[in-house]
């Protein structure tokens, strides 16, 4: 990758030339995009979430949400397909958990040190 010559010069190191190289892999933003996306909607953070600490099946999910199971499912297909979430079967029942990947992890550690940060010490105390 050819390096570009900034328009203004403020004193950048080598390091400039390696972000410029990263910038151009879109793909990998992408992917990071699509990771954010699935948690850009609260029931879906409240599913993860509670997928972090327990696994459940959808019926159980449904009741702790109190949301209909349909609308449950809706929300943990993304999750999924993600990666974010595993399932196993177990004759007829379903359970589902986060994935044990660093992903995973990394996204459940963000969403707690940011309900840490931003939420009331009475409403986010810690499990």
């Amino acid at each position: 990758m050819e390096y570009l010559t900034l328009p203004h010069q403020h004193g950048e190191g080598p390091q400039t030339a390696q972000i410029q190289n990263q910038l151009h892999h879109v793909e990998h933003f992408q992917t990071v995009a699509q990771v954010f996306k699935q948690l850009g909607d609260t029931t879906r953070i409240r599913v993860f979430w509670l997928l972090c600490h327990q696994e459940e099946c959808v019926l159980n999910i449904s009741a702790m949400l109190k949301m209909s199971s349909p609308a449950v499912s809706h929300h943990l297909r993304p999750l999924k397909d993600s990666g974010l979430i595993v399932c196993r079967r177990e004759g007829k029942e379903v359970y589902y958990r986060a994935a044990d990947t660093e992903q995973s992890r990394l996204l459940h550690q963000m969403i707690e040190q940011v309900m840490e940060i931003t939420c009331p010490e009475t409403v986010c105390a810690k499990l």
